[in-house]
């Protein structure tokens, strides 16, 4: 046996409940976990890869299937599915551990990509969409768990920067990736070719996670609750409901867009902590948050390189590489924020992402409101990137040190769930103003995402717990 083997085992032996903190610990690349950790990283990395390749040949694909009327809702599709996904997931996770329901939403995020790869029609490729968004969202609630039932506390921080990290090469590459296959192929292959990655990804991990099934097994008294997945069907129709307003004359499209975002709120709360709608202080508001900044961060990525692509005629390659300075800034700033640990709180790592993210926003809406120079754009949203990545992680570990094990599956889909019903509702809002608006193209939408950051700016001290 080798002797990173049997440290592993020792540390089984030690604790089938908690991560052992009186181990020497070392990095997440230490031996006790390093291939679990790789296949985890490899996961985030290609989940990165789809979402950095479909960003930037979204407007080809449109153009191909001529579908242009069903841009915003190729995007929020998957992410108001995704919350199905992920309500799913966090219930099975909880109740016999991570390993089956990975198994499962990595197939189904295959599958999607085989739909949307081959589809023949807009409608079809936005069926892809839903499939594979319901998969790739279910694909995080357990990575969440993995994390904090195998791994230390003191180490749970720069996993969540390794996550964080494993979009860097994605952001380098991906853009440029995606625009050659694009332009020199056919963009099909941007959802095809990740297909083959997948299985090797997932076969590091199991390994790892057999070895380890003591600490991540679950809790079968833990019930079903269809309840629970009723109300997360409801709110993703709901949020949807918001996308396909646009679809509609007026005065029917605000009666159906108001009352779908009326009722995604009824439907989101029992999916939340309590008190998350209202910004309780401390985990509620943690999940609040992230909701928010989720909606104004990715309600603004989608349109900027159609932006570049559609006003300064860039090539798709070369309008993705906005994406890349936002993927290597988020990855820089979230291993700063890692390495600063205690010495920065959870609350101000906050407050500062939210004010850079919030002042990032407003210089993109400048830039689209006044054709001012798409470097300006590009700089604004590296700035963006950095704000994001230094805040992100600090959400998940906070909710993690709140969470009782029996609830860390459910808060972990909180957060997820939070941040795909965040961006989707963001992007129909987004669609619904812009269509109401005669002219202006793109500064409705991006006066809608600053609106949001404002919102976030406003409420990021309630991150706090009560106590503290």
């Amino acid at each position: 046996m080798s002797r990173g083997r049997r440290r592993l085992d020792q540390v089984i032996e030690r604790s089938t409940t908690t991560p052992i903190e009186t181990e020497p610990v070392g990095g997440p690349l230490a031996r006790p976990w390093r291939w679990l950790s790789l296949g985890m990283f490899a996961l985030i990395f290609l989940a990165a890869f789809e979402v950095l390749a479909v960003t930037t040949v979204m407007p080809l694909v449109a153009a191909d299937l001529d579908g242009q009327s069903l841009y915003a809702l190729a995007f929020s599709v998957p992410l108001a599915a995704g919350v199905v996904g992920m309500v799913v997931a966090g219930n099975w996770t909880d109740r016999s551990g991570p390993l089956a329901p990975l198994l499962a939403a990595g197939a189904l995020f295959v599958i999607g990509l085989v739909i949307a790869g081959l589809a023949p029609t807009m409608p079809i490729l936005v069926l892809g969409r839903l499939v594979h968004g319901i998969g790739g969202a279910a694909v995080i609630v357990p990575l969440y768990v993995i994390v904090a039932r195998v791994y230390p506390e003191s180490v749970r921080a720069r996993v969540f920067a390794g996550f964080a990290a494993a979009w860097v090469i994605p952001s380098i590459i991906g853009p440029a990736i995606a625009g050659f296959l694009a332009e020199q192929l056919d963009w099909r292959w941007v959802f095809l070719g990740v297909i083959g990655l997948v299985l090797p990804a997932g076969a590091m991990m199991l390994v790892p996670l057999l070895r380890v099934r003591d600490l991540v097994a679950g809790d079968p008294s833990v019930p079903w609750s269809r309840s629970r997945l009723a109300w997360s069907v409801l709110a993703a129709t709901a949020a949807l409901g918001v996308s396909l307003s646009t679809e509609l004359a007026d005065p029917w499209r605000w009666i159906v867009a108001l009352g779908s975002i009326a009722l995604t709120v009824v439907a989101v709360r029992p999916l939340f902590p309590v008190g998350t709608l209202r910004a309780a202080r401390g985990m509620p508001a943690t999940v609040l948050m992230r909701t928010v900044v989720a909606g104004a961060f990715f309600g603004t990525e989608i349109y900027l390189p159609y932006l570049l692509i559609d006003r300064y005629e860039f090539s798709p390659g070369l309008a993705g590489a906005v994406l890349t300075g936002a993927g290597l800034s988020w990855a820089t700033a979230s291993w700063l924020q890692g390495r600063l640990g205690d010495r920065v709180s959870n609350v101000d790592a906050v407050r500062i992402g939210t004010g850079v993210l919030a002042a990032a926003l407003v210089v993109v809406l400048l830039v689209a409101m006044l054709g001012l120079s798409p470097i300006i754009a590009f700089v604004a949203w590296t700035a963006a990137g950095a704000g994001m990545g230094f805040m992100y992680p600090r959400f998940s570990v906070s909710v993690l040190e709140l969470s009782p094990k029996a609830a860390q599956g459910f808060n972990s889909a909180a957060l997820t769930i939070g941040e795909s019903l965040g961006a989707a509702v963001a992007l129909a809002v987004t669609a619904l103003v812009a269509s109401a608006v005669v002219g202006g193209a793109f500064t409705a939408e991006f006066v809608v995402t600053v609106a949001i950051a404002l919102v976030g700016v406003a409420l990021a001290s309630r991150v706090r717990p009560a106590a503290a």
